[in-house]
């Protein structure tokens, strides 16, 4: 599937590209015509200022067409750091000593009902690797305490590549979409990036979506850990993976992740040399908006606040808010962190920081669950965004979240702030029967009712 060589020659026939070049590639992206691999090594080769601005240009145009003024909010919630892998990068990694932490399931709940008094409704769930300490039926069954014991709607899972049978375990239990970085597309780095470790297994590793799909598991996260290798085989990489999962399963990414590397316990940033700038950062992500129009991209708090910003201009169309990287980390005020950070985050707005700045910057921020929930998954949805139908459901839906969160978590300023954003942006609505039943559900919510949804 990934031909290392032959990215390695793609970029180099798209070197030193002209303004023509650029121009003619950016007028199919507009069209939403599908760009291949020659056309992304061009733009990921652009190097005239001009050239920059103008993918950046198009980038936000696309994203505001596709997606509106909703970006979702989620948070991660790490529930162990048993690990027997040793990553270089990780601050969880097996050569770390530390005490370990694994969180009995009368704290996930506490955990749970903590992310729901912050307004969340959408989770990510995260567990380091360890077979004896946190098996599969240990992550079944905190999915299920948190659907039991909260207000959660979707449990987003981040466990390592396991099996055909423990993927088919996890699409009973209900989870939303199965995540897995493959870290780098790199071969050599990954292996060297994963000394002794079961999941140094890059094969093992880069087929893991094939047997979640085999198990029936439909909505499927990708990423990269930008600062591994050079970040432009890494985009081609993305790329190429995305299009043999279309090829092979008629569906590819739900969404895309671009963490960068950021420094841990036990590693030094001095030792990693593709480290990228900002102007590198977000160069690739414009362009994976460009190159994949209708796949959601995700940024996390590992990011800073100015950076967060201009990068939802030009291309995110999801982000976590209020998140904590320690096992327990949302706790009562008055308790004490007792394990480490995985890695250090740059942004450490709370929740209710985020959806204001979102709203004042004309975003809606979006709490809604309702795609998973009404079976709008894989290829469904994909139909969906594709037909720009999408936009019926995902805009009210987020406004009648965002009422939802303004009714029970918004200060008195906010929630009559709010309240006028929600009914602004409902008028924009332009189906008549949507708009007006729209309305009506806003009203509801208002009056008490909740978990209205198209």
């Amino acid at each position: 599937m990934i031909d290392r060589e032959y990215i390695h020659k793609v970029l180099q026939a798209g070197k030193n590209p002209s303004m023509d070049e650029i121009k003619r590639i950016l007028l199919k992206a507009k069209k939403r015509e599908k760009l291949n691999h020659l056309d992304i090594a061009i733009l990921l080769n652009a190097h005239e200022k001009e050239q920059i601005e103008e993918i950046y240009e198009i980038a936000g145009q696309l994203k505001d067409e596709i997606y509106g003024k909703r970006i979702v909010i989620f948070a991660p919630l790490y529930i162990s750091n048993y690990c027997i892998n040793n990553c270089k990068y990780c601050g969880y990694k097996r050569d770390n000593k530390f005490p370990r932490l694994k969180l009995t399931q009368e704290e996930i709940k506490h955990q749970a009902i903590n992310l729901e008094k912050l307004g969340h409704k959408r989770l990510a769930l995260e567990v380091g690797e360890s077979p004896t300490e946190t098996p599969i039926d240990y992550v079944l069954e905190s999915i299920k305490t948190i659907y039991d014991n909260s207000s959660i709607r979707r449990i987003n899972v981040n466990i390592a590549a396991t099996t055909v049978e423990d993927y088919k375990k996890l699409h009973e239990v209900g989870i939303g979409t199965y995540i897995l970085f493959q870290e780098t597309y790199d071969r050599p780095t990954f292996e060297a990036m994963h000394p002794k470790s079961l999941k140094g297994n890059y094969d093992y590793h880069l087929s893991a979506f094939d047997r979640a799909f085999e198990a029936g598991i439909e909505d499927l996260g990708a990423g990269v850990l930008f600062g591994l290798y050079k970040y432009k085989n890494e985009v081609l990489g993305l790329i190429i993976h995305n299009e043999y999962l279309e090829k092979k399963h008629g569906v590819g990414f739900h969404t895309i992740s671009v963490p960068r590397l950021k420094k841990a316990e036990g590693m030094d940033l001095e030792d990693y040399p593709h480290i990228i700038t900002d102007e590198q950062f977000k160069r690739l992500v414009t362009i994976l908006r460009l190159a994949v129009p209708y796949i959601g991209i995700i940024l996390s708090t590992r990011e800073t606040e100015e950076i967060r910003k201009d990068l939802i201009d030009h291309g995110i169309s999801q982000v976590s808010a209020g998140s904590k990287t320690d096992v327990g980390g949302y706790h009562d005020e008055d308790e004490e962190n007792i394990a480490p950070d995985q890695f250090e985050l740059s942004d450490e707005r709370s929740v209710l920081d985020i959806t204001k700045d979102l709203m004042n910057h004309g975003y809606i921020p979006s709490y809604c669950t309702a795609c998973y929930r009404k079976g709008r998954v894989g290829d469904r949805f994909m139909q969906l965004a594709k037909s720009g139908e999408i936009g019926l459901i995902c805009e009210p839906n987020a406004l009648m979240t965002l009422t939802e969160y303004l009714m029970d978590y918004g200060d008195q300023e906010l929630t009559k702030k709010g309240l006028k954003f929600v009914f602004s942006h409902a008028e924009t609505i332009k189906n008549q029967s949507v708009k007006e039943k729209l309305k009506t559900n806003i009203f509801r919510i208002i009056k008490g009712e909740r978990d209205l949804f198209f």
